[in-house]
């Protein structure tokens, strides 16, 4: 099996727009993580100032490592809902992204309270302190999941009824319910992103999400199970994520101010199978056995066209190229230590939370 060096022309800049961007000093909370690892780098090379503030609670402190050597660039460890540092981090900023939180429905069950210390408590203090600031956008990154399960013949936009079946996705409702009432209250434009499943290559790379584990056990050999193959769910790449995150920081304030978006592709709405099937493209005769009733019945197909209409954004990364990208990074061996960074890799276990979850009891290990 060869595949081909991914291809630079799909993550080449849009033309410079410096006299919008230069003053633009952007915070990205969770900056950290696999997302942030795309964000911030791509901001910084659009010409925005870029600070993280990371609380690095799966240890993955390596990930803010390429972005260090940037002069653009900042970071401050801490707690989000710690009103020193976030003042500390805050200092100079015109912009937020907050991506923080515990992401994904296995690490909520596994950790509760932790959970709830903070996708809730820390995340509304957070936006209560944000105010009076004089900031320009707030963009706070929810989740497709809180759609939950859905008809098989319908896709859901925007209006579409909201279904969490996680504690994940009900934090996420709750955060955004909250952070649209503000409306008269803040001085900042709050904007909500509910964001697809993510794949493709970062810095701190998961392989505990969908189309980027299937690709790496097929590629390892290993005997894949796959839970309720015809379920459907959203995909998009890291870069997209980051492309959107810069449209929306320039679009006109009265064109996203308390407004909520889906964040992916109609062309990347895959069913299990429909993944497997493509991956098996490249790595055919792999062993797959297809279960069925999984604990997670999520079920839906989203639709983005709104991002079009409104902003006239569009993906530009398939699965298909993910797929590749990253079985061109496996095979050159730029991925070999997943299985002993486990916690790295993927949101299994908590290497440290916030002071505030462990004098609330939270059973897992503490580093402040």
């Amino acid at each position: 099996m060869t595949i081909n060096t991914p291809r630079p022309d799909r993550y080449s800049p849009l033309p410079a727009q410096p006299d919008r961007s230069l003053a633009r000093r952007v915070l990205v909370i969770g900056g950290a993580g696999y997302i942030g690892g795309a964000v911030g780098p791509y901001l910084l090379d659009r010409g925005f100032g870029v600070r993280d503030l990371d609380l690095l609670v799966y240890g993955h402190d390596t990930g803010i490592l390429p972005k260090l050597q940037n002069p653009g660039y900042s970071y401050v460890f801490g707690d989000m809902g710690d009103p020193a540092t976030l003042d500390k981090a805050l200092d100079g900023v015109t912009d937020v992204v907050i991506l923080a939180g515990l992401v994904g429905d296995p690490i909520t069950r596994s950790y509760p309270d932790a959970a709830r210390a903070i996708n809730d408590d820390a995340l509304r203090r957070c936006l209560d302190a944000l105010n009076g600031r004089g900031l320009d956008r707030v963009i706070f990154v929810s989740t497709c999941s809180n759609y939950g399960m859905i008809g098989e013949d319908e896709t859901a936009d925007e209006t579409f009824d909201l279904n969490p079946l996680s504690l994940y996705a009900e934090a996420k409702v709750r955060c955004e319910e909250y952070l649209l009432s503000l409306r008269g209250v803040v001085d900042y434009k709050p904007v909500v992103l509910r964001f697809a499943t993510a794949f493709g290559l970062a810095p701190r790379m998961r392989f505990d999400l969908t189309v980027n584990e299937f690709t790496r056990d097929l590629f390892l050999d290993k005997a894949l199970e796959v839970y309720d193959a015809h379920t459907w769910r959203p995909y998009c790449h890291v870069r997209d994520f980051a492309r959107l995150i810069e449209t929306v920081l320039l679009a006109p304030a009265e064109r996203v101010a308390f407004d909520v978006f889906n964040a992916g592709s109609n062309a990347n709405n895959y069913t299990k199978q429909g993944l497997v099937d493509l991956i098996q493209d490249f790595l055919p005769g792999r062993t797959i056995a297809y279960r069925e009733n999984s604990s997670d019945p999520r079920n839906y197909r989203v639709n983005f066209g709104k991002l079009n209409t409104v902003l006239g954004f569009e993906c530009r990364t398939s699965v298909r190229d993910g797929v590749e990208e990253i079985l061109w990074a496996l095979q050159n061996r730029l991925l070999d230590g997943v299985e002993e960074r486990r916690t790295f890799h993927g949101n299994y276990e908590l290497a440290r939370v916030s002071a505030r979850a462990a004098e609330e009891g939270d059973p897992c290990p503490t580093i402040a």
